[in-house]
């Protein structure tokens, strides 16, 4: 019997980020495996890049590791099975990783000018010319775009982040099944099963805040079931009874934002309590005073508040895509890309699942995903404008189809970025792709997301709008089809200059050498670094 290709990719992964004894935690989104490291200079990027499953890795909060969608689900129970067993069995550390410098010289590049064309701006056309040289240089600009989104504010929305993350695979599968459930019932077949699909599609959503709460107090430091037992107060039938600002509160009122905040009031009340009660006596003060006091405040003016935030963000984005849908989706699928380097994507999250929590459904997510699409289209401009090129060719064909399914990384870390104007001409295409889809919301065929997380091809079953699904379907694949296009053509004509078009086509295939690719071997396709996803998972 064959091995299990999972168990083999987590076998692989375990000794080259340093033994089970340099991981202090395992976890995973929807294409990432995200591993706490205990040394990181135990950690050997290159071999990781090297493995056939690895599409790239990402230095984060935590250390990240890209797989793609459901591989990473399947991975990390195997990973995590091989680091227990290890620690039951200890072996002796492994030796640091050597240093590898931070980038590679072209070999057109003088002597001393290495660094400065590392560190050139994303607007600078590189003289590197094989995908190896760009993956260095796309390293390069994701460690000082890291170094600069080093801030509180960005830090702060990356833990927020990481609240949403581990929710987002229950958000897909229910998603997915109310979209069953409507479309049964618009055929008018298995009326029996109907209420149970929407029970089931139903059910999480309406408890959301009270998992927000839990992942709130945990990522905060604080005891998570507490961060549970004051959200849970939101979400209580019995508010009804209760009056605040001159008015009944209604179950669910405030919903993500209010378990939020409650949540993070419940931890600087729980942390303040444990400094000053005794240790004797703090089982019992400390959770009743949290509970006690969060709580009074959450049904007394969390709830308002965050219900009259709530409605004005569901009132603006509609109003805004009612109104100037057509520029508002070009402003938004073309500045998404630039959004997610500054690590400013993260602040939509709690939006996403506020409109999901109110329509059913988040507008936004559609328009941001033809950002992919234009990378998907400038990706394969550059695999006509290149045919010389075959080590750049190898790494766009081993990162289209991640890319097809919203896996941006691999295409912008290893090919337009590094680039310079294919990311810009990237941008174009989510622009022409977003503001397609906005057009069509101005006009009364909303798109909209039942989940967050996927983008791309993933996102059809999750498609959910204003009009039949057919409809909906046909307006999302003609945005990605207008986001391919778009991304296509600008790549095609003005991502690349006449010269750098020359020296990217003069570039030496190490493959030849070997006897590979178009010789006697094969070759696996060098694999792009990584950056902060794309689709709103994480990373």
């Amino acid at each position: 019997m064959s091995e299990d290709p999972h168990r083999a990719t987590a076998a692989a992964i375990l000794p080259l980020v340093g033994g089970a004894g340099n991981v202090t935690s395992v976890a995973h989104c929807m294409t990432r495996l995200r591993l706490g490291i205990r040394d990181r200079s135990l950690v050997h990027d290159e071999a990781l890049s090297a493995l056939p499953a690895v599409m790239g890795v990402v230095e984060d909060d935590t250390y990240q590791i890209v797989l793609g969608p459901g591989t990473a689900a399947r991975v990390t129970p195997e990973l995590e099975r091989l680091v227990e067993q290890a620690r039951s069995h200890p072996q002796p550390p492994p030796e640091p990783a050597p240093a590898t410098p931070a980038t590679t010289a072209d070999a057109t590049t003088p002597p001393g000018a290495t660094t400065a064309s590392a560190t050139a701006d994303v607007t600078a056309p590189p003289r590197a010319t094989t995908a190896e040289q760009l993956a260095d240089r796309g390293a390069a600009l994701k460690a000082r775009q890291k170094a600069r989104n080093a801030t509180p504010g960005k830090l702060f929305l990356r833990r927020i982040a990481n609240i949403f993350v581990p929710l987002i695979p229950a958000l897909i599968g229910c998603g997915i099944i109310a979209g069953l459930s409507g479309l049964l019932t618009n055929l008018g077949r298995l009326p029996a099963a109907v209420p149970a699909l929407t029970a089931l599609a139903s059910g999480f959503m309406s408890l959301i805040a009270v998992f927000v709460g839990h992942n709130t107090a945990k990522e905060f430091g604080g005891t998570p079931v507490l961060g549970g037992a004051v959200a849970a107060v939101i979400v209580f039938p019995g508010v009804t009874h209760i009056t605040a600002f001159g008015q009944h509160l209604s179950p669910g009122q405030g919903g993500v934002l209010g378990a939020l905040a409650a949540a993070l009031l419940a931890v600087q009340v729980e942390k303040r309590c444990r400094a000053v009660v005794p240790a004797a006596l703090d089982v019992l003060v400390t959770p009743t005073v949290t509970v006690l006091v969060t709580g009074l405040v959450t049904v007394f003016g969390l709830m308002y508040v965050a219900g009259e935030v709530s409605t004005a963000l569901g009132t603006l984005a509609t109003w805004l895509l009612t109104h100037g849908g057509a520029f508002a989706g070009f402003l938004l699928g073309g500045l998404f890309l630039p959004l997610v380097m500054l690590g400013l994507h993260q602040a939509l999250i709690p939006i996403h699942a506020t409109l999901i929590q109110q329509q059913g459904y988040t507008v936004l997510l559609p328009i941001l995903a033809m950002a992919g699409a234009g990378q998907v289209g400038a990706a394969l401009a550059l695999y006509l404008r290149l045919p010389r090129n075959r080590s750049l060719r190898r790494t766009i064909r081993s990162a289209l189809p991640a890319g097809l399914l919203g896996v941006g990384e691999p295409l912008i870390y290893g090919v337009s970025l590094p680039l310079g104007r294919p990311f810009l001409t990237a941008c174009v295409g989510g622009a022409c792709g977003g503001g397609f889809i906005g057009l069509f919301n101005q006009l009364g065929d909303t798109v909209g997301s039942t989940a967050i997380g996927p983008s791309g091809w993933a996102l059809f079953p999750l498609v959910k709008g204003g009009q039949s699904l057919a409809t909906t379907l046909v307006v999302y694949a003609l945005g990605l089809a207008v986001g391919y296009l778009t991304g296509f053509l600008a790549t095609y004509f003005f991502g690349l200059g006449r010269q750098q078009r020359a020296d990217l086509n003069a570039a030496p295939d190490p493959g030849a050498e070997k006897g590979t690719e178009a010789g006697t071997g094969p070759q696996r396709a060098p694999r792009p670094a990584a950056a902060p996803p794309v689709t709103l998972t994480p990373p």
